[in-house]
């Protein structure tokens, strides 16, 4: 391919950050030992915070956009990585640090590239991305510290978005009991088809003002912070975790030591960009097992082209995005 298309977030002459569609040579990829034909990416907020503009995500412009990819082992001067593999990439700088995935061709280093994993093609993977992977990596780390379904229901924050919906199939598939917090009053019927058992309203919670309200949850997945997350802490069970991924709802915590000293509640931080590679492995094997052909049919909003990512930006910065959407190249 002596020629490739790519999304490249710019900044222009005023200072206006965008996204716009450029040709690219091979050699104006980044450095790495595996070169990737890409067929298949993946929308996350965190892609279209960087290409609006709204949040400073990327480390320098232009840079091609996507956090996320999934295609065929081009070539490799890694051993360990087989040209004609199919392999996946999610976080690990793509789309920060790292030219991303929102490009025919993609060079990254071989300890990034990952088998797809059994029973996911390429397509399901990305319907998973790096949203999935969070999701994914929530229940690793609570299960680790002793998460389970006997303990109480989980609570899923941000429920219609990308995490909060993986969270919400993947914590039922797994057999936990799940209730869905949303703002959003009409998404009900779709998140009780994901496995959510009861739909909370945000606008009908009362936060209440104590250090410890009464005991609700047996644990979380938070990708809202803020208000959200302060409540969470003050009403999780004894030994009950809150896994932190997400901060949509603000950047403050206002809550006390109590829930930790006096409770024992663990607030997790659920990092995904820098993950370790064998973390990386078992979460995907994890996600394999639990999603099926249907579960990832209710979490896909449908399948997109580089040319109407723009749009698709706007409606994740608006907040009427509903699932995920998958980037065919």
């Amino acid at each position: 391919m002596n020629e490739f298309r790519a999304l490249r977030v710019e900044q222009d002459a005023d200072g206006q950050i965008g996204a716009h569609i450029r040709h690219l040579k091979p050699d104006q990829l980044p450095a790495g030992e595996v070169l990737i034909r890409v067929s298949h990416s993946s929308v996350n907020y965190k892609d279209a915070l960087a290409a609006t503009g709204t949040g400073r995500i990327m480390h320098k412009l232009p840079m091609t956009g996507g956090i996320d990819l999934a295609g065929i082992v081009l070539e490799s001067d890694n051993p360990t990585v087989i040209p004609g593999s199919a392999v996946l990439v999610t976080g690990q700088g793509l789309g920060e640090r790292h030219d991303g995935g929102y490009a025919e061709l993609a060079r990254v280093p071989a300890d990034w590239a990952l088998p797809l994993p059994a029973n996911l093609d390429a397509h399901a993977v990305m319907a998973l991305g790096t949203a999935g992977f969070t999701a994914g990596l929530s229940l690793l780390r609570m299960e680790q510290m002793g998460q389970t379904p006997e303990h109480g229901p989980i609570a899923v924050t941000g429920a219609t978005g990308g995490v909060g919906s993986a969270s919400i199939a993947l914590f039922a598939a797994a057999g936990y009991e799940v209730h869905a917090i949303t703002g959003k009053t009409d998404e009900g019927p779709r998140l009780r088809e994901l496995g959510a058992q009861e739909i909370l309203l945000r606008s009908e919670i009362d936060f209440g003002r104590r250090p410890l309200e009464s005991a609700i949850w047996g644990g979380a997945v938070d990708s809202a912070g803020g208000e959200l997350l302060t409540w969470l802490t003050r009403t999780t069970k004894p030994w009950g975790n809150i896994a932190a991924c997400g901060l949509v709802g603000g950047t403050d915590l206002h809550t006390t030591v109590m829930p930790f000293i006096l409770r024992g509640v663990n607030l997790l931080g659920i990092a995904t960009p820098d993950c370790p590679r064998t973390l990386r492995e078992q979460v995907w094997a994890r996600l394999a097992a639990c999603f099926d052909d249907r579960r990832l049919a209710l979490i896909t909003a449908g399948d997109v082209t580089l040319d109407q990512l723009p749009t698709v930006f706007r409606q994740l910065i608006d907040g009427q995005a509903r699932g995920r959407y998958v980037v065919v190249l």
